[in-house]
């Protein structure tokens, strides 16, 4: 029988999910975090030394479509899932929902039937968005595969994903409370987007289980002072989170401060990144900070997650641990995966160390070295 060695990752600012925590070690033992030990008190098989970098929990992107030059629609396979999640792992982000932005009925069921049979320690499901979404705000979706909601069909993928499918983007008011029903009883965390909503329709969304909405601002219901839209509703609910791109390019910075200061810590970061596409369903061209269709539409992120915090920080007037929080602790807890987003006795050992600079230098995904 072997023993799994110790780790400790020592000369670091470790942010626990709450503080910074002043002279303290990181002591890992197989896929866990098992001590926070003072420096001088580490006996350990392996010592990191951390250089004065900051040691912080795993980001978690909960809208990303692809990694490493691969789009997961555009061929879904086993292969590229591993080059998706090989490229997110080593940025920092160690943990994921890989998306799906409204596509034809086949190549959805050739993606669900990928990650039944699919497993990656970074890998948290499937989000689909679309396509029960309003095509006056399709935004980059393509019209023909938009369409209402259906209880036979949503039916259907239920059955078909066996699990695997835990984040939807919906818009409210294309639902009723039996529809939109089928989905949270089924486990499905759904997420108001693409929606032309008004005020009302929104709220009676949120009333109806919707618990989060998908890049504020983007495709949807403008803010306006007679009628204040899913943005609106949004900042109005006590409980719906956001998440939000943090570009500069899908939203403004001072959007960005400005819902941040709203909304707290029901503001979380997604990335929405894609690849270069020249097929398939879409064709993510890209212009150098973003990607578009050929007609000019904008159609994804270039971000990383570690841009994305720093970005909050140099742009947004954000605190560096409020940024980590949006970036890991928050997106856990909507998910309701208490071993993530926190470095603490008995999280899982997911970490990334980088420097001042906002550089990735080491990540962790369940106590190994990425």
């Amino acid at each position: 029988m072997t023993t799994e060695p110790l780790i400790a990752i020592t000369n670091g600012r470790v942010f626990s999910g709450d503080q910074f925590l002043q002279d303290a070690a990181v002591l890992i033992k197989g896929s866990r975090v098992v001590g926070l030990p003072k420096t001088a008190e580490v006996r350990a098989d392996t010592v990191v030394d951390a250089a004065g970098a900051y040691v912080v929990p795993g980001f978690i992107d909960l809208q990303v479509y692809g990694g490493g030059g691969h789009l997961f629609s555009e061929s879904p396979s086993a292969s590229v899932m591993n080059a998706i999640a090989t490229a997110l792992a080593k940025a920092g982000t160690t943990g994921f929902m890989i998306t799906m932005a409204t596509n034809s009925s086949d190549v959805v069921n050739e993606a669900v039937d990928v990650l039944r049979s699919y497993t990656h320690p970074a890998l948290l499901g499937l989000h689909l968005e679309g396509p029960y979404l309003n095509p006056v705000k399709r935004g980059a979706h393509p019209a023909k595969y938009i369409r209402p909601p259906e209880k036979h069909e949503i039916a259907a993928l239920l059955k078909k994903a066996q699990g695997v499918l835990k984040m939807m983007t919906v818009a409210p008011e294309c639902f009723d409370e039996e529809t939109i029903g089928l989905l949270i009883d089924a486990g499905v965390l759904l997420s108001a987007g693409h929606s032309n909503a008004s005020f009302e329709e929104a709220m009676r969304g949120f009333r109806q289980g919707i618990r989060a909405v998908t890049h504020l601002f983007n495709a949807m219901s403008p803010f306006h002072h007679r009628d204040p839209g899913l943005p609106g509703a949004t900042f109005q609910s006590e409980a719906a989170v956001a998440s939000v791109i943090a570009d500069g390019i899908h939203v403004d910075y001072h959007a960005l401060a400005i819902s941040k200061r709203l909304l707290g810590k029901r503001l979380f970061l997604i990335t929405d990144a894609v690849a270069a596409t020249h097929s398939g369903t879409y064709t993510h061209l890209f212009k150098g900070d973003r990607y578009t269709l050929p007609d000019g539409t904008l159609s994804g992120s270039s971000l990383t997650m570690m841009q994305a915090i720093a970005n909050c920080v140099r742009h947004a007037d954000i605190a560096l641990d409020e940024a980590l929080r949006m970036a890991s602790t928050y997106p856990a807890s909507l998910i309701g995966a208490q071993d993530l987003g926190r470095i603490t006795i008995g999280a899982l050992a997911n970490l990334v160390i980088f420097d001042h600079s906002y550089t990735v230098k080491r990540v962790f995904l369940g106590g190994r070295s990425v």
